[in-house]
């Protein structure tokens, strides 16, 4: 009951100041109501001296920062977001190394769900910056219960890896399990046309295919293959296991009961919790009687001045960081997408700055709209002109967010980052059957041969075909006259590795379509090198927060709701479920499709490794 009243107390709160914003009430008494909430809890982290930084891996990392939007409707909805941006978690652990107060990094995989929506290039930023933690000569303890290939990829760095003794490890190796709708479409009398260019073009192959083609296996096999053996070569080096045996495991034992783990070296210890809060109350010299270790949680880490930066970095020169994330459309787009017209002003904006002295662009993205591809790389490449643009690969940054990456003076990626698919395609659908068995027709009168080429009612003709066909070859045309241009690269060069085809970080650099392997801190230095900015620089992150007023309402009502009691949601989905969310994703892609053109420059819908 208690808890119900909270949460109740807490909606109210959301409902009533929600009426007064949007109504035009005065708020000023509600203002100072909420504030007085918010001050109650204490008035900000405290370090005490040997303490040890909790990393909980369930923690939700993105590359960008949540609106004030989002803030607001996870409190309303009754959400706790736990979410650090991935620049967040690498400065903190950077400024962990340096803070003498901080002895260890606690791996907390206990309920490690959230780094499953992480790649494996973030886990390889991740893991690089636990490894100068570890070389600063300060401990990294991991443990977990429930252990998957990602999850134990970040684990493995650890001085010590512990297992639940009921627990388990499923190294299995890497699997893509693509989902295919022609047969649900033919079955609704939805008519499926598709112009493309690339024999590797596999986007549009769930809408026509019930399985993959040749080309797209091979590429789909080649990209597994690449980033299975980065995860065995970093994993092995870590835990002094050759990569043929970590093969081996995968071959003849996939789930291993945490004794067998141990006897094959994965991991150091099997124990259970209480005796790893043991062995961390010795590391931080806790009394005996203290119910845990001394210890500050990472989100709460993130928010403690670092002294150990140096004054210059408090510099008027900047390097303006762009974060494109998600699914690049035509126009402004959404939070969680790339707007063509919204990142271009951003870009045009920070090259008319003339206190940014150069640009990181920040791509996360598995392309999307061709025509809002082009407008963003064209205010890159003017841009350019003016100041340093280098790019910093993160998980993907394929077809439509390759060809904006283009144009930049470097290019970084992770060896498991997913990039290139150059290539293009439309999606023409039609309804005449579904809506004649449902006894509706259509007729039409034209002034013109053409002048309904773009009806849902039938199907396009070979004629109409040829049309939006020579649309595709064109673009697709101007797709790798951009590449070579930008990459300097022969054209006959790009057109053999282009064709729609999906590589790794790694294998794009051997073929020249990335200049080095690394992260979003190598980008940094990289581009205060070229600007010659030494270190007095400063960090200024794009897009920015919203109004003032937006972000005090999004906190205070968001520390409001932490004093009433509201819960974070379990939005892990049981295996059902998780395959009509895949569905949905699909559907929520094509909903998505809005270049004016009809033309994409995107990866296959539903390319993901598990």
């Amino acid at each position: 009951m208690n808890n119900f009243l909270k949460q109740t107390f807490a909606s109210l709160v959301g409902t009533v100041l929600g009426l007064m914003i949007f109504s035009g009430i005065s708020t000023v008494g509600f203002f100072f109501l909420v504030l007085a909430i918010a001050s109650s809890k204490d008035p900000g982290p405290t370090v005490k001296d040997k303490s040890v930084v909790v990393f909980d891996l369930s923690t939700n990392i993105t590359d960008r920062k949540p609106s004030s939007g989002e803030v607001l409707q996870n409190t309303l909805s009754g959400v706790r977001d736990e979410r650090m941006t991935l620049r967040s978690v690498l400065d903190t652990i950077e400024k962990a190394k340096g803070d003498s107060r901080i002895v260890g990094i606690y791996l907390d995989a206990t309920r490690s769900s959230g780094t499953s929506s992480l790649g494996f290039a973030s886990l390889k930023e991740i893991r690089k910056a636990l490894e100068e933690f570890r070389a600063a000569g300060k401990k990294v303890v991991a443990y977990g219960v429930d252990w998957g290939e990602k999850e134990y990829y970040l684990s493995s760095v650890a001085d010590t890896v512990v297992l639940n003794p009921f627990g388990a490890m499923e190294i299995n190796g890497l699997s893509s399990q693509p989902l295919f709708l022609a047969g649900a479409l033919q079955k609704y009398g939805i008519g499926v046309q598709i112009v493309r260019v690339g024999k590797f073009k596999g986007a549009v192959e769930p809408l026509l295919l019930n399985k993959l083609s040749p080309e797209n296996r091979e590429q789909t096999q080649k990209l597994l293959d690449d980033i299975w053996g980065e995860w065995r070569t970093t994993v092995g080096k870590s835990r002094k296991i050759t990569p043929q045996k970590l093969q081996a495991i995968a071959d003849t034992q996939a789930l291993l009961e945490a004794k067998t783990a141990k006897t094959n070296g994965l991991v150091d210890k099997v124990a259970y919790t209480d005796e790893v809060v043991a062995d961390l109350k010795k590391l931080t010299n806790s009394d005996k009687d203290d119910k845990t270790f001394r210890q500050i949680d990472l989100v709460e880490y993130a928010e403690v001045p670092n002294k150990s930066l140096p004054v210059e970095r408090q510099a008027k020169n900047k390097i303006a960081v762009v974060y494109a994330e998600g699914e690049i459309v035509d126009g402004k787009g959404d939070s969680g997408q790339i707007g063509g017209d919204r990142f271009a002003t951003i870009l045009n904006k920070v090259r008319q700055d003339k206190n940014v002295k150069a640009v990181v662009l920040r791509i996360n993205s598995p392309g999307g709209s061709a025509t809002a591809s082009e407008v963003m790389q064209r205010e890159v490449r003017l841009t350019r002109q003016v100041k340093p643009v280098v790019v910093s690969m993160g998980d993907v940054a394929a077809s439509g967010g390759y060809w904006i990456a283009s144009d930049s003076n470097r290019i970084f990626a992770e060896p498991n980052t997913i990039t290139g698919s150059i290539g293009v395609f439309g999606v023409l659908l039609n309804g005449q059957k579904l809506a004649n068995d449902n006894g509706i027709t259509w007729d039409s009168v034209k002034t013109a041969r053409y002048a309904d080429s773009q009806t849902f009612a039938r199907p396009k003709s070979s004629q109409e075909l040829a049309l939006y066909q020579r649309s595709v070859d064109r673009i697709y045309n101007l797709f790798l006259n951009k590449v070579a241009q930008g990459r300097k690269l022969p054209e006959q060069k790009v057109a053999e590795i282009a064709q729609g085809r999906v590589w790794s970080g790694v294998a794009a650099k051997q073929i020249g379509l990335v200049d080095e392997i690394g992260g979003l801190n190598a980008a940094l230095t990289y581009a205060a090198k070229q600007a010659k900015l030494g270190k007095d620089w400063q960090l200024q992150e794009y897009p920015k927060e919203g109004t003032f007023g937006e972000r005090f309402f999004g906190r205070t009502i968001e520390e409001a709701s932490t004093v009433l009691g509201v819960q974070k949601l379990d939005t892990k989905p049981n295996l059902l479920t998780a395959e009509f969310q895949k569905i949905q994703q699909e559907l929520a892609i094509m909903q998505n499709m809005n270049d004016p053109q009809g033309v994409y420059a995107r990866l296959p819908f539903n390319l993901k490794i598990e």
